[in-house]
């Protein structure tokens, strides 16, 4: 049997009154077996006037009731839908036709009701897809369709509009509200990249400062971006189509309830044929026991129990996606709450993922400042990314000072560099630049205390004379340690990074960050390993990372969890769940978010199975007929869905 969260059972039907056509039908359904029910009184009106009422009422009552079922049969399956109507045509044989009447008046109407509470939730995804302006103001004043935009060409954004693409800001800065895509609560100050004549296909590869995605809202400024992206292919395009796909995903109780289902509906049938044999073994005509079978046929419909799943599910994924979470269905959603242990990258997730400028340390009389110009005017000709991080923090730090003259530069490959300053030789390297050396006992003691701190650090010489140290560290995330805080508050036990730094930066970042362990020097398959090894040991557990270079350990975890996914398409393919913005703060938001979601599951199940537990017998026993059972059948179906659509206001 199709289960009643099969895509062809959404029951989004047109008509003559629209997408409300089957509310409409149901309505009247409702009228003419009221009408019909009445006059069913007036003994002196011909009794065919209230039949051609209650007939009335049936195709309208079952119209989209039989088209469902018509359309399944067709494909061999076997739906709910046909349940019903096996039970309508019972009661007319029975000559009840106010109680078949009433049952597809009632089914019909809390199908529609259904549809609409679940419609609530898809069109809250739905709405994503207007945040997009359908159209672009070209750099040459003319306005074209988005659709028809194509990659390398100039748009204006005006001050407090949408912005209509994904693209490279090339001229102009502003503040650009990214909720729509990343969840941030704060706009994100933008800017124009340095080198207008950047190719579209290096987007990818900016800062996210120099990029803006369609959908967002400009704020004062004016900009001009070259688009990156075409329309069909943009953040928020694909975000609502692995949004959409998601809902298609099964978790772990919708495949409970499929493999209940399987077995659940061939017994009743075969209850429900036997039913109508009890005459044969009790005394009663076969009207009576026909009519039993027929009321147990609704009472053991389970429409409650294959909607409990998939409405939560939905209405979880839509409200992660409001917060910037793409949740990529039932399975992660239900499988992030059941966790106790995270692994987690290091270079980008706990950290900032680009090397900051930490000490400054002077020797031998020479002042800070002093110590920080050679070095700047030295790395300044260097093109290492450590180098680079140096004289960005360094001018910071001297507010653009003037620098000396610097020339000569010689490179000692994976150990340093030297120049010439002036009459003076300047040398800049790692340790392992000056082990023949004779290095002063003070100067190894503050190397090793720094390297013990996970700092990368450089020894300055001038001439003979050691003056300094230089260190520089891929430093934690300013929300880390309050993150993991939470994170522990909302159960999760062991929190692990995995890196391929030394240990000694991996030790230096877990006591920074409040992690409870940190396993370093790994490469990528030794990654893998210890997610396996993890999961040995706690069953369970999920990969936080970027989402491409950790994409194997991803793969091999319970749940696979990207950060700042807003610009990275693997990121968005490859995780089960991706954090849109770049914050690591969403995580929390995203466990407690699946863990109230599985509740509603649990209490959705509880509920659908305890119905059906109840009505069974009650019209086995002959206490509740067809009218009560459809009442309890449908309404607990509504129930259902109500209780999902609560996760829809969820606050966090």
């Amino acid at each position: 049997m199709e289960q009643h969260n099969k895509q062809e059972h959404s029951h989004t039907h047109g008509g003559i009154f629209g997408h409300n056509t089957e509310l409409i039908f149901s309505i009247i359904c409702g009228i003419c077996l009221g009408i019909g029910f009445g006059l069913h009184f007036i003994k002196t009106l011909t009794p065919g006037i209230p039949l051609i009422l209650y007939t009335g009422a049936y195709f309208f009552g079952g119209f989209f009731t039989a088209k469902e079922a018509v359309t399944a049969i067709s494909k061999g399956e076997f739906e709910i839908d046909f349940l019903m109507l096996v039970a309508a045509a019972g009661a007319a044989i029975l000559a009840d036709w106010a109680e078949g009447a009433l049952l597809l008046f009632l089914f019909s109407l809390g199908h529609a009701l259904e549809h609409y509470a679940m419609g609530k939730a898809k069109k809250s995804i739905a709405a994503s897809a207007e945040l997009t302006p359908k159209t672009a103001l070209l750099k040459s004043g003319q306005e074209v369709d988005v659709e028809t935009l194509k990659t390398g060409d100039i748009i204006l954004i005006k001050p407090d509009t949408k912005i209509p693409a994904d693209g490279i800001i090339i001229a102009g800065n502003s503040s650009v509200n990214q909720a729509p895509i990343t969840g941030e609560s704060m706009p994100v100050e933008k800017q124009a990249v340095a080198g207008p004549d950047i190719t579209p296909d290096k987007a990818d590869q900016l800062e996210a400062k120099y990029r803006v995605f369609a959908g967002t809202i400009n704020g004062n400024g004016s900009l001009e971006v070259k688009v990156s992206r075409l329309a069909s292919g943009s953040t928020i395009a694909r975000l609502i189509k692995l949004v959409n796909e998601a809902q298609s995903g099964k978790s772990p109780s919708q495949r409970f309830t499929d493999k209940v289902q399987r077995y659940y509906v061939p017994a009743v049938l075969i209850l429900v044929t036997a039913l109508c044999f009890a005459f044969l073994v009790i005394d009663e005509p076969f009207s009576r026991s026909f009519y039993r079978a027929m009321s147990v046929l609704v009472a053991a419909s389970p429409c409650a129990l294959a909607i409990a799943t998939p409405s939560a599910v939905l209405s979880g994924v839509a409200r992660a996606a409001r917060s910037g979470v793409l949740i990529k269905g039932g399975r992660p959603l239900e499988d992030l709450g059941t966790l106790t242990a995270l692994a987690f990258d290091k270079t980008g997730t706990l950290t900032e993922g680009r090397p900051k400028l930490t000490d400054i340390i002077s020797l031998n009389g020479t002042s800070e400042e002093e110590l920080l110009q050679l070095t700047i005017a030295v790395e300044s000709l260097s093109d290492h990314p450590l180098g680079k991080a140096i004289v960005k923090d360094g001018k910071t730090k001297l507010r653009n000072a003037t620098l000396p003259a610097v020339s000569d530069l010689k490179s000692v490959a994976g150990k340093g560099i030297s120049a010439r300053a002036g009459d003076d030789t300047i040398v800049i390297g790692n340790p392992a630049l000056f082990e023949k050396e004779q290095m002063p006992q003070e100067l190894v003691e503050k190397v090793a205390a720094l390297q013990e701190g996970g700092n990368t650090t450089m020894i300055v010489r001038k001439n003979s004379d050691y003056i300094g140290l230089i260190s520089v560290m891929d430093t934690p995330r300013e929300e880390a340690r309050q993150v993991l805080q939470d994170l522990r508050a909302a159960g999760i036990r062991r929190m692990i990074m995995l890196t391929g730094d030394n240990q000694q930066v991996a030790d230096a970042v877990a006591r920074q960050t409040g992690l409870t362990e940190a396993w370093g020097d790994l490469l990528p398959e030794e990654k893998v390993d210890a997610i396996k090894k993890l999961k040995q040991d706690e069953n369970k557990v999920a990969m936080i990372g970027d989402g491409v270079n950790d994409a194997p350990a991803m793969a091999n975890s319970t749940v696979g969890i990207a950060m700042g996914a807003a610009g990275s398409d693997v990121a968005l393919e490859t995780a089960d769940i991706a954090l849109m913005g770049d914050k690591l703060s969403l995580l929390p938001f995203a466990i407690r978010l699946s863990r109230q979601a599985k509740n509603i599951i649990r209490q959705n199940l509880v509920f659908s199975l305890g119905m059906v537990v109840v009505l069974i017998p009650l019209t086995m026993s002959g206490i509740a007929s067809i009218g009560p059972a459809i009442i309890a059948h449908e309404g607990s179906t509504l129930l259902v869905v109500f209780n999902a659509l609560r996760l829809l206001v969820y606050k966090d």
